[in-house]
C-alpha cells in the first residue's frame, strides 16, 4: 500500500470533488473489501467533513465468481426487491453515492455468457428507478478506482504482483491529480478547462459529426437541443460534483435514429468481467446491424441483445489523444481509464440531461426527442493518434473538430 498521506489525499479529492459531500448528507460507499484500508479512510473523513451516516456496500470478488457459477437461474434472473428499496430510499433521501471500483478485468472469464446477461438484465431492469437519479444529475454520485492484484498485473505483467500493485497506485495517483500539492484546486482547474471545450461545442450546434479512422468511416447526427457537457456537472440542488475521477472527455447524445457506417474498437472492453478485443459495428439508421470480434465475440452478442436500445448509441464523447492517459502508454483494461485516453462511444442509455429539457421529460417525450433508453450504457473506446472528425453545421457548411487525434479548433 501506498503511505497513508497519499490514500488520504486520495480520499479527500474523492468526498471533496468527486460527490462534494455536503454536512449532514449521507454517504453510501460502494467498495471491494480488498479495499477496506481505503474505504476506513474515506468513512473516517467522512464523518470528519459531517456526514449524517455512511453506508457500505461491500463486493468481493470471487464471492461473485462462485455466485455466478452456482447460483439457480431463477436467483440471476431476479433482483431482492430489498435490495431495490435500499437504493431508492438512498436516492430519495438525497444521499451521495461514491463507487470504489477495484475489479479483475477476467473475473467471469469462462462463465456461459447467458447467466451473465441473465443477471445484468435483472440488474438493469430492477435499477431504472434509482438509475434516472444518477443519469439526470439528481443526486450528486461518483466513480473512482484503486488497484487490485489481479488488475494490476493484466496491466503490468513483467513485474511481481507487489511491484504491479505499486506501479498501478503511482499512476492512478498521477491521472487523478493525487500526486499534485493541492489535487481539489488542480481538479478546479481541470474543470474549467473543460468548461471551456463544451462551451466551444455548444455554439457551434453541430447537426453531424463524421468520424474517419483506419477501419472507421462513420456519420452521427445531433438531435436537436443537445448539449455538450463534461468535466464537472450539477445536482438538482446545485452542488457541484465530478462523475467520474479521471475525467477528461466533453460529451452529448446522438439521435438514436441518426448512425450510419462503421466503427472499429481501438482498445478493449471489459464488460461483465469478459474482454471484448478487436471488435467492429456497422450501424444503419441508429442500429447495429452487423458486428464482429476477434476476442469476446459472444460477449459482445449478449451485450448488444440485451434489449432493442443496447444495439443504438447513447453517447459521443471526444478525447484528445494527447491526454495525460493515453500518454501513459498503457492499455488499463478498465473503462473509466481507456475511456479518458480515447475518444469513445456507448451503446445504450443516453444521459437525458444531454438534451434540453430532458431531464424533466418522461420516456415518450425522451424517445420522440432522439434519446436512446436502454437497460444498460456501455461505453467503447475508438479514438487514436489517426481519428479526425468533421462538425457539419446548420447552415451545412463542415469544419475539422478533430485531425490526427487531437482539437482542430480552438477550444480554449
Amino acid at each position: 500500500m501506498p503511505e497513508h498521506k497519499m490514500l488520504e489525499k486520495y480520499a479527500e479529492l474523492a468526498l471533496k470533488r468527486g460527490v462534494n459531500l455536503q454536512k449532514n448528507q449521507m454517504l453510501i460507499v460502494n467498495a471491494s473489501i480488498e479495499g477496506a484500508e481505503f474505504a476506513r479512510i474515506v468513512v473516517k473523513q467522512a464523518y470528519e467533513m459531517g456526514a449524517k451516516t455512511v453506508h457500505i456496500n461491500w463486493s468481493d470478488d470471487e464471492l461473485d465468481r462462485l455466485w455466478y457459477e452456482n447460483a439457480a437461474q431463477e436467483v440471476l434472473e431476479n433482483v431482492p426487491e430489498w435490495r431495490v428499496k435500499m437504493f431508492d430510499h438512498f436516492a430519495e433521501e438525497g444521499a451521495a453515492i461514491l463507487s470504489i471500483r477495484s475489479t479483475n478485468p477476467d473475473l467471469l472469464k469462462g462463465i456461459d455468457s447467458s447467466r451473465i446477461s441473465a443477471s445484468n438484465k435483472a440488474a438493469g431492469e430492477a435499477m431504472k428507478n434509482f438509475r434516472k437519479y444518477t443519469m439526470n444529475d439528481k443526486i450528486t454520485w461518483s466513480i473512482i478506482a484503486i488497484p487490485n492484484g489481479e488488475w494490476a498485473t493484466k496491466i503490468f505483467p513483467e513485474a511481481s504482483e507487489d511491484e504491479a500493485v505499486e506501479q498501478l497506485w503511482n499512476q492512478i495517483f498521477k491521472i487523478t491529480r493525487v500526486d499534485k500539492d493541492h489535487p481539489v484546486e488542480a481538479w478546479n482547474e481541470h474543470n474549467a478547462t473543460l468548461a471551456k471545450a463544451r462551451g466551444v461545442l455548444n455554439d457551434r450546434h453541430y447537426k453531424k459529426l463524421i468520424y474517419k479512422a483506419p477501419g472507421t468511416n462513420l456519420e452521427i447526427e445531433l438531435p436537436e437541443g443537445h448539449i455538450w457537457k463534461g468535466g464537472s456537472s450539477h445536482s438538482e440542488q446545485g452542488i457541484e460534483f465530478n462523475a467520474n475521477m479521471p475525467t477528461e472527455e466533453v460529451f452529448t447524445l446522438p439521435h438514436k435514429h441518426g448512425v450510419n457506417g462503421t466503427v472499429v474498437s481501438t482498445k478493449p472492453l471489459s464488460y461483465g468481467g469478459n474482454l471484448i478485443n478487436n471488435f467492429s459495428l456497422t450501424f444503419k439508421d441508429g442500429k447495429v446491424v452487423d458486428y464482429s470480434a476477434e476476442e469476446g465475440y459472444e460477449t459482445l452478442e449478449t451485450l448488444l441483445n440485451m434489449d432493442e436500445g443496447s444495439r443504438r448509441l447513447g453517447e459521443i464523447a471526444i478525447v484528445p489523444h494527447h491526454s495525460p492517459i493515453s500518454q501513459s502508454g498503457l492499455i488499463f483494461f478498465n473503462t473509466l481509464y481507456d475511456e479518458n485516453a480515447s475518444c469513445h462511444l456507448a451503446l445504450g442509455k443516453a444521459y437525458p440531461s444531454s438534451v434540453k429539457g430532458g431531464a424533466d421529460m418522461d420516456d415518450q417525450a425522451l424517445d420522440q426527442n432522439g434519446v436512446n433508453n436502454s437497460i444498460t450504457h456501455v461505453d467503447f473506446m475508438m479514438g487514436s493518434g489517426e481519428l479526425d472528425i468533421d462538425g457539419v453545421k446548420e447552415d451545412g457548411t463542415t469544419e475539422a473538430i478533430f485531425r490526427n487525434g487531437n482539437w482542430a479548433i480552438d477550444v480554449n
